[in-house]
C-alpha cells in the first residue's frame, strides 16, 4: 500500500449541495452549486495514526466532534465544486499521511563556536572604544 496516497471510501464522505455566496447574478438564488462535504475522522476506515495526526491539526474546519467541513464555491457547476471539495479532502489527507521524521539533536561545530566567541570579542571591544574616557591626570 502506497502511504503518499491514501484511500478515502465514498461512503465515508458526506456531500450535499447548498446555495453559494457571492456574486452570480440571478442564477445564484435558484441552484445549489455548491459542496458542502462532512468528513467523520474518528469513524472513517483511516489508520489511527493518520487520524490522530489529522485531529491534531488547528484548522477552523474540523469541528469538536472531529467532523472535518470543507465548502466548494468557487466554481459555477456542482460537479466541479464537488470534485474540488474531494480534492481538497485528499490533499489533507495525504498532508498527514507520512509520520513526521523525528528530530534530531546535534552539538555545534568546533569552528561555529569559534566564530561566536570571536564575534563576541569584537563587539565587546568595539563597546569598550564608545566608552567615555576619562581625564585623570
Amino acid at each position: 500500500m502506497n502511504m503518499d496516497a491514501l484511500l478515502i471510501k465514498d461512503d465515508e464522505v458526506e456531500l450535499s449541495a447548498i446555495r453559494a455566496q457571492g456574486a452570480g447574478g440571478q442564477n445564484v438564488n435558484k441552484v445549489s452549486s455548491a459542496i458542502h462535504l462532512r468528513f467523520d475522522i474518528p469513524a472513517s476506515s483511516l489508520p489511527e495514526d493518520v487520524k490522530e495526526r489529522l485531529l491534531a491539526l488547528r484548522d477552523s474546519r474540523i469541528t469538536q466532534d472531529g467532523v472535518l467541513v470543507i465548502k466548494a464555491q468557487q466554481h459555477r457547476t456542482q460537479e466541479s465544486n464537488k470534485f474540488d471539495a474531494l480534492l481538497r479532502l485528499q490533499e489533507l489527507v495525504n498532508s498527514v499521511a507520512r509520520p513526521p521524521k523525528a528530530r534530531k539533536a546535534t552539538k555545534p561545530t568546533k569552528a561555529s563556536r569559534q566564530r561566536v566567541r570571536e564575534a563576541k570579542s569584537q563587539r565587546a571591544g568595539l563597546k569598550v572604544q564608545r566608552a567615555r574616557v576619562s581625564h585623570d591626570g
